[in-house]
């Protein structure tokens, strides 16, 4: 073995020249042959080509010092000028011949020498074949000109003092400059600026016809006035400025001449230059430049990355971003590929934005643009999908490649992406907040089915707002609801808190109570120092500790707070202090103004909470009083916590045992089955035992597993939720998990129906007439049009068709651009849907980001745009866990020992509690559940009801028949579901003949009355229009073979209108059906330490598993 290593050759030195030359002894019986490589540089010219021109490094200081030798030669002419004296007389000698040292003719002698010998070797050096091109090359006419003279003086001494126009080097050294920015610029990588190279010539150019002008005067004046260098600076500023004040002329017609040669030259010249600049400056001003260096390390700025720039993304995102008081000395820089829009331009020309606000057009795959934005000094990139394309995949692709090129050539940016479809998630998955569309859109539309207005709660909760809007309206609902919006989320930590330092050691619930009995403010979550997953109402066994982080939700945060106690104010209001009925609540004044909240301290004293102001008031002559609400303990207690309310299905409790059998055969809970790139996190739901065939998914086809061919032959016990989508993609995920969420009770579990095709037999086919809820999600095909806002032409149109079939159904739709909500349930001339459009337009001139808020569908939560979740990922710049909150509020994400959001309906029974402070200890102290805002349903005032027609018709009328005419109508009326389609026609001609009866008396009366009965009129005609279009649905479910049975064509929300009121007072009183949204504690946080796989396990379909499972 060591032979066999002693027989290997030694590994051969490093290749030298020298050994090419010299050759290698140890080398000659060596079969392998060595080959040299070159780049074409194995000649001595090639070698002096690379060195001269080729390399940018040894070329640029090449040029530098031809440069300097050109600005020498130039210097000495100038002494040149200035040592020699005036010459007597006006003899024509004295132009060709100077007077010239003996050392300065040396200096210029050396200097030519070198400058022509530099100029014979790069030209022979870029000698291409044609010596002509390189001999009649203006530099190098001007090289022999100012050279050759001097070189040959040196032969022949005579002609040392002979004049040289030397001061024409001042052109040379412009061409040396030129080439030598060039090779700068190539030699630090950077991109040459068109610009500046522009004005480099531009100045350069001016400056060398002025020294030009200024030595070819003063040498043709010596035969004349015997102008000096400065008498001649002097003639030429103020000939070419113009002026010619005339106290300064040339005498000789040679210098006359040489000044109209220039002045022509200028003429040309000069335009010329200036035409350049221009247009480079119009497209740098299209590109919008570059953010400098200085200013991106002495100034904060984020980069805003986007497709396309709209008018309406720019101001959500300025709005939403300038909205907080600490970004305001932040500057915004976009970058975008598109030419920037005339609107976007003047609005980037007010004040306001001009100077805050950057426009760069330029790829944010591209280093040169990304460098011109300062990304790698920027404090955050948002990127933004265009969700207006065609193909909203590829849009997604052209996202992900925008996040990896910025995060390859700035890793340390904090990168805030927006995209569109969940399986393009996980290739984004570095950056640190990303924002799906589809999966917070097909989350909203779930939740707003089983909790209503969910959209319409967190595009509150995620606006900035003051809580101003409507505050000018004469309508009380307007006022609390426009106040309540304000409200958003903020964070603290408890021990710097004056909300929840005192309740350090005590349960959340407890925390949560109190804060908002003493604050007004409503405690939701927490998060522990050494933890990064956020809590939403962990329970009353949570115990708060100094170090957590408090999640509420308030007008405003608590550093823009003023706490003032009210002790005097309760002395000097005797009539205040001497009420204590039972009835009396702390009145919370709540005072916003410019960003900061003056927060009332009531007194602090010790009360029982069974004392008189819990008490319920006695009814008649009863002395006996209802039990009190249960006070919220400091520290849970487990025999006090409803283990059953939060742990066992409701549903269970209230089946009889062959039904609950049953049950438990149908459902069983575990981690559904998807695939990874959905976007989603392992939910915990209600799965089926056994995988259904494919074949039983269609509902209007039967198979060999069923017959069923409707949705009522399938007898569903809830009622259904209707789909209407144009594909079934992978979004649908999001919509169904919430739907089907282990904490959903299986009683309560709605039967989805999935909807690719909307035409009325299918429609009729799929349930709609007893649907609890109608979504329609925006097509991915109609997201584009050619007019940007009739994108969602096509929904709003379906979704009106709706309305008007069916005006009993529920229907929860989205929008691209939240400006096409006003068309929703659209009535052309309602004057309640007016008077709604006017405090619109007021409150947008108000300057509100929320002035779509007051539109009936939206409050109702009937109708929401995606684009306003924009503002999430705006918001999670400063507020970096409004994604993580909004996610576990939606149900997208679930953490161990986290709530989630549900809905309680408040029923008649429930009016003793009263209040809502009065609610919200009853809900802690017994469930403890923690409530953030109410869902209320109120009539609409301004709408006249179907009586209110008849009466004013009765009225009008004047003949005993026309009263019965009335009285057959409303016999109709009532009957209208069982009439026969042959007595339609009559009643409709009625109709039309009381609205021309009307129509003629209305003249005779007051505008109001005209007004009045002109709306009297338009509601009998749509009534009967309705009835018509309800006969044509019967008719057609007739002809189908559906049972008409449970449509009720004249039940429709016309006369009610609903709204949200986020974290209301605590003086509010409850109502009949409202709905109160509630964050209940996670039940699975509750179970008993023997069990503690049973968080993590999966379920399968053996019976012992089921059961244990449907315990929960």
């Amino acid at each position: 073995m060591v032979d066999l290593e002693s027989e290997v050759p030694p590994l051969p030195p490093r290749y030298r020249f020298r050994d090419l030359l010299l050759g290698d002894q140890g080398w000659q019986n060596d079969d392998r042959v060595q080959v040299e490589f070159y780049m074409n540089e194995n000649t001595f010219k090639e070698r002096l080509k690379l060195f001269f021109i080729k390399n940018q490094r040894s070329s640029l200081r090449i040029r530098l010092f031809n440069f300097s030798l050109k600005l020498l030669s130039c210097l000495l002419y100038i002494i040149r000028v200035l040592l020699e004296s005036p010459s007597q007389g006006n003899e024509w000698s004295h132009i060709f011949w100077v007077n010239r040292s003996l050392p300065l003719w040396g200096l210029q002698v050396s200097v030519a020498l070198i400058s022509l010998f530099e100029t014979i070797l790069l030209g022979y050096l870029s000698y291409k074949g044609n010596i002509w091109e390189q001999i009649l090359r203006i530099p190098f006419i001007l090289e022999i000109i100012n050279a050759v003279p001097f070189i040959i003086s040196i032969f022949w001494p005579s002609l040392r003092n002979l004049f040289v126009p030397v001061f024409l080097n001042c052109w040379l050294a412009k061409h040396a400059l030129e080439n030598m920015i060039n090779d700068l610029h190539r030699a630090i990588q950077r991109t040459q600026s068109a610009m500046f190279n522009q004005v480099l010539i531009l100045i350069s150019t001016l400056l060398c016809l002025i020294f030009t002008c200024i030595c070819g005067i003063q040498h043709l004046e010596r035969i004349g006035k015997k102008l000096n260098l400065f008498d001649s600076l002097y003639f030429c500023i103020v000939t070419f400025s113009t002026v010619g004040f005339g106290d300064v002329t040339p005498e000789t017609w040679s210098s006359k001449l040489f000044v109209v040669a220039m002045i022509c030259v200028a003429l040309v010249v000069l335009p010329i230059q200036f035409e350049q600049l221009a247009y480079l400056w119009m497209e740098r001003q299209k590109s919008g430049g570059n953010y400098s260096r200085h200013r991106a390390q002495t100034e904060k700025h984020v980069v805003l990355c986007v497709s396309s720039l709209k008018i309406d993304l720019l101001m959500d995102f300025l709005n939403e971003f300038y909205a907080h008081p600490r970004l305001q000395d932040y500057y915004v820089v976009i970058l975008c590929p598109t030419e920037m829009d005339v609107q976007v331009r003047r609005v980037l020309q007010i004040p306001m934005w001009s100077q805050r606000v950057i426009y760069l057009q330029g790829s944010a795959l591209k280093d040169q643009d990304l460098l011109r934005a300062k990304m790698d000094d920027a404090e955050a990139c948002f990127i933004l999908s265009s969700r207006c394309e065609v193909d909203r995949t590829s849009s997604d692709h052209q996202t992900i490649l925008r996040a990896w090129a910025v995060k390859d050539f700035a890793p340390n940016c904090p990168l805030y992406v927006q995209i569109l479809k969940p399986e393009n998630k996980f290739h984004i998955k570095f950056a640190d907040h990303v924002v799906c569309e589809e999966e917070f859109k097909y989350a909203m539309l779930a939740l707003n089915c089983i909790c209503p207005a969910t959209s319409t709660l967190i595009t509150l909760l995620v606006h900035t707002s003051r809580g101003q809007e409507g505050q000018q309206s004469p309508e009380q609902w307007q006022k609390m609801y426009g106040r309540c919006s304000g409200n958003e989320v903020y964070h603290i930590v408890l021990e710097e808190s004056t909300f929840f330092a005192e309740y350090e050691g005590k349960s959340f619930t407890y925390a949560s109570f109190h804060a908002h009995k003493k604050f007004g403010v409503c405690l939701i979550g927490v998060r522990r120092e050494d933890n990064k997953n956020i809590l939403l109402n962990p329970g009353p066994r949570y115990i708060m500790n100094s170090t957590d982080i408090c999640f509420y939700i308030n007008i405003t945060k608590e550093e823009n707070s003023a706490f003032k106690n009210q002790d005097q104010q309760r002395k000097s209001n005797v009539s205040g202090s001497l009420y204590h009925g039972p009835s009396r609540l702390p009145v919370h004044s709540i005072i916003a103004s410019m960003g900061t909240v003056a927060i009332d301290l009531q007194d602090t004293s010790c009360r029982s909470a069974s004392g008189p102001t819990l008490t319920l008031p006695t009814e008649g002559s009863k002395e006996t009083r209802r039990p009190s609400i249960a006070p919220v303990l400091e520290v849970a207690d487990t025999s006090s916590i409803q283990t059953c309310d939060l742990l066992s299905d409701q549903s269970e409790d209230e089946t009889t045992p062959d039904e609950e059998i049953s049950s438990n055969l149908e459902y069983a809970k575990g981690y559904a089955p998807y695939s990874p790139y959905i976007g989603s996190s392992p939910t915990f739901c209600h799965l089926l035992h056994e995988k259904v065939p494919f074949c039983c998914l269609r509902l209007d086809k039967s198979c060999q597993h069923n017959y069923y061919e409707d949705a009522k032959a399938y007898g569903f016990k809830n009622k259904l939720i209707i789909v209407a989508a144009e594909t079934a993609g992978n979004g649908l995920y999001n919509f169904i998990v919430p739907l089907r969420a282990y904490y959903r009770p299986k009683k309560e579990l709605n039967p989805i129906v999935l909807l690719l095709d909307n035409p009325l037999d299918d429609l009729l086919k799929c349930g709609v007439t007893f649907a609890a809820n109608m979504v329609v999600v925006d097509k991915e095909s109609t997201m584009s049009a050619e007019e940007d806002y009739m994108a969602d032409a096509k929904t709003i149109v379906n979704v009106q068709t709706l309305f008007r079939l069916f005006s009993s159904l529920s229907i929860i739709t989205e929008l691209t651009h939240p400006a096409n909500m006003r068309f929703m349930q659209f009535r052309a001339k309602d004057c309640y849907s007016l008077a709604l459009s006017k405090l619109e337009k007021k409150e947008r001139e108000r300057g509100s980001n929320l002035a779509f808020m007051f539109r009936l569908p939206f409050a109702a939560g009937r109708v929401f745009s995606i684009s306003m979740l924009d503002t999430l990922l705006y918001q999670s710049f400063v507020k970096d866990y409004m994604i993580s909150i909004t996610r576990l509020l939606l149900g997208l994400d679930t953490t161990p020992g986290s709530g989630f959001l549900c809905s309680m309906k408040i029923t008649e029974d429930d009016l003793w509690i009263r209040t809502y402070a009065r609610l919200y200890q009853k809900l802690c102290s017994s469930t403890g559940d923690v409530p953030i805002g109410i869902y209320r349903t109120e009539s609409q005032k301004l709408t006249t009801s179907e009586s209110q027609i008849s009466i004013s018709v009765e009225e009008w009328e004047d003949t005993k028949d026309s009263r019965e005419q009335q009285g057959h109508h409303r016999s109709n009326h009532r009957n209208s579901t069982s009439s026969d389609q042959s007595d339609h026609p009559l009643l409709r001609r009625k109709s039309m003949q009381w609205a021309r009866r009307l129509s003629r008396k209305g003249p005779k009366h007051s505008g109001k009355t005209a007004e009045k009965i002109t709306q009297q009129r338009l509601n009998l005609y749509r009534r009967s229009e309705r009835q018509e279009l309800a006969e044509l649905v019967k008719n057609r479910m007739k002809h189908l073979g559906l049972s008409t049975v449970g449509y009720d064509e004249m039940n429709d929300h016309q006369s009610t209108l609903s709204y949200i009121l986020i974290n209301p007072s605590p003086d509010t009183r409850i109502e009949v059906n409202d709905v109160v949204y509630l964050i209940r504690p996670d039940p699975l946080a509750y179970l008993p330490n023997s069990e503690p796989s049973r968080r993590n396990s999966i379920c399968n379909a053996s019976g012992q598993d089921s059961r244990e499972e449907t315990q929960l």
